[in-house]
């Protein structure tokens, strides 16, 4: 499948159920429908991880391609937050600090997050009304 062009994509872990419940989270907050989803272990993820030039050893839960450019870690997603609804996008005030500080942070809670927040046997299903907006 071909990347849309008007939107942001997030990779994101599909066997991680903080990782899911994230995605649930945007799409909530996504009144203007920026984004669109694909879980890493996809097809696309991988072609975009590969594109990107990211190792997915590194860097395994939540990645934003915007355009021709991709952020990993804290920064994507502070810029995700940037771009919901409501209060969320002050966070992005959190991208002035250095992103080797953000992503001390960020790793521990991605190191924990499966025996935290469990892990599935496979990547979610999205409902029929929400298919539309992950890319396969």
């Amino acid at each position: 499948m071909e990347e849309p062009k008007d939107k942001k994509i997030i990779l994101f872990d599909g066997v991680c159920n903080l990782c899911n419940t994230s995605i649930t989270f945007v799409i909530k907050h996504d009144p203007k429908d920026l984004f669109r989803y694909a879980p890493l272990q996809s097809d696309i993820g991988q072609s975009l991880l590969e594109k990107h030039q990211i190792d997915p050893k590194t860097t395994d839960s939540i990645i934003l391609v915007d355009r021709d450019k991709a952020y990993i870690k804290s920064s994507a997603a502070l810029r995700i937050a940037r771009s919901l609804s409501g209060a969320y996008p002050l966070l992005a005030i959190f991208l002035i600090i250095p992103a080797f500080l953000r992503n001390l942070v960020y790793d521990y809670i991605a190191r924990n997050r499966y025996k935290w927040y469990g892990k599935k046997e496979s990547c979610m299903i999205p409902t029929p009304e929400l298919k539309a907006k992950f890319l396969e």
